[in-house]
This record gives structure tokens, C-alpha cells and sequence, in this order.
């Protein structure tokens, strides 16, 4: 099953379980942010991007100039472990995990959120793959990803039971877009996937596509 029919059966769920009013909220303040164009001022495909180095769940020190040592790297940046859609992406992309490294590439997941919440998301999904802390999500804002939560969506996550500052560390309720990247061994992106609507979300097979074509 593609990740696409995933969220579309995940979203037959929720349109049933929530409010109409809760849902009107989301759906507005949704379309509110795509009208932001946030996307338009973050990497894309042909740019360079700059080493970083975070920790994994594991506490362990990743830099990219490393990974791409080894091949090109897939980038999945995901709001956090709370997320049903980060959760959906992450699982998928951990099922096409042996087909990347038919590539020799190097998949890692990196979230804002605190490293006890990313070693729970790592297990909570039976990743396979490092999941990094971009505490105060430096390595977002040096992708162009970032964005502040609107306040009508921070006081009903809050209603949910989300607790930001549990997860981040801090109130700011700054998050990145949710975005997929393929990096070549240059440190060049080959594939960007970025969407303002967080209900979207790259599909592995056309992140392995890209893969293919950089290699053929």
C-alpha cells in the first residue's frame, strides 16, 4: 500500500472521529499556512547544503559530510513523535530501507524534539535508520523549513494532550515543514519533496526513483 492510500484511510478515520468545528479549524489554518509560501525560500533541487552534525537517538555524534562519504543521503524532516502523518512517513520509509541501500544510500530522520523523544520515536516505529535532535532546529533553519505554529493550533494540540515543551524543550512552537531530500555525494540535492500541507508527504518509491536516476 502506498504511504498516500496510508494517509488517505488515516483521514477517513479522523474526519469521523473529530468535531466538524475542530476539523474546520485544522482545515483552515491548513490552508492558511500553504498561502505562507514558506517553501519557496527553502532548498531545493540544485542547491548545496552546508555540514551539519546532530546527535542520533542514540546520543551518537552524525555529520553529514560522513554519510555522504558513503553515498547519497536521504534527509526526512518530521514535526515529532506525536504526529500520525511523521509516524506514517517514518514506518514507510524505514519499509523501503532495503531497497536505499541497493543504492548505498544513507537515510536519517531529524525532529526538533528533545532526544528522550526521539529515542521513543525511534523504537516506538522499529526504525532502522538514525533519527537526529535538531534541538532549537538550527539545521531546519538552515534548510529555509521552519515555520510558527498558529496559535488557534497550539491551544488545540494543547487540548489534545501535546505537550511541546515535553517534547522540545521549549514553548516556541517553532516546527519545520515536513520535508523529504535526496543529497548527492557533492552535497547536492538531486530531489526535494516540501509541502506547507502537513497531510502530504513524499511517497519512498519516488525518493527511490530519484536515487536510481542519479546512479544510472
Amino acid at each position: 500500500m502506498s504511504l498516500k492510500a496510508q494517509i488517505d484511510a488515516y483521514n477517513v478515520q479522523k474526519d469521523a472521529k473529530l468535531p466538524a468545528d475542530v476539523l474546520a479549524l485544522m482545515n483552515t489554518t491548513n490552508e492558511e499556512l500553504i498561502a505562507q509560501h514558506i517553501k519557496d525560500n527553502a532548498l531545493q533541487i540544485g542547491q548545496k547544503v552546508e555540514n551539519f552534525s546532530l546527535a542520533n537517538h542514540n546520543g551518537e555524534n552524525i555529520e553529514l559530510a560522513d554519510l555522504l562519504k558513503k553515498g547519497p543521503v536521504i534527509i526526512s524532516f518530521y514535526r515529532g513523535g506525536w504526529c500520525p502523518y511523521c509516524n506514517l512517513e517514518l514506518k514507510a520509509l524505514n519499509d523501503y530501507l532495503p531497497q536505499f541501500k541497493t543504492q548505498s544510500a544513507q537515510l536519517v530522520a531529524i525532529s526538533p524534539q528533545l532526544p528522550d523523544e526521539t529515542l521513543s520515536t525511534a523504537q516506538k516505529n522499529d526504525l532502522e535508520f538514525d533519527v537526529l535532535c535538531d534541538v532549537s532546529n538550527k539545521v531546519a533553519e538552515q534548510f529555509g523549513l521552519l515555520f510558527t505554529l498558529d496559535e488557534r493550533i497550539q491551544a488545540l494540540y494543547t487540548q489534545f494532550g501535546i505537550d511541546f515543551e515535553h517534547y522540545y524543550g521549549d514553548k516556541s512552537f517553532k516546527l519545520p515543514l515536513p520535508a523529504t531530500y535526496v543529497i548527492n555525494q557533492e552535497g547536492v540535492i538531486t530531489y526535494a519533496f516540501l509541502s506547507e500541507d502537513y497531510t502530504l508527504r513524499a511517497e519512498p518509491i519516488d525518493v527511490m526513483t530519484a536515487l536510481e536516476s542519479e546512479n544510472n
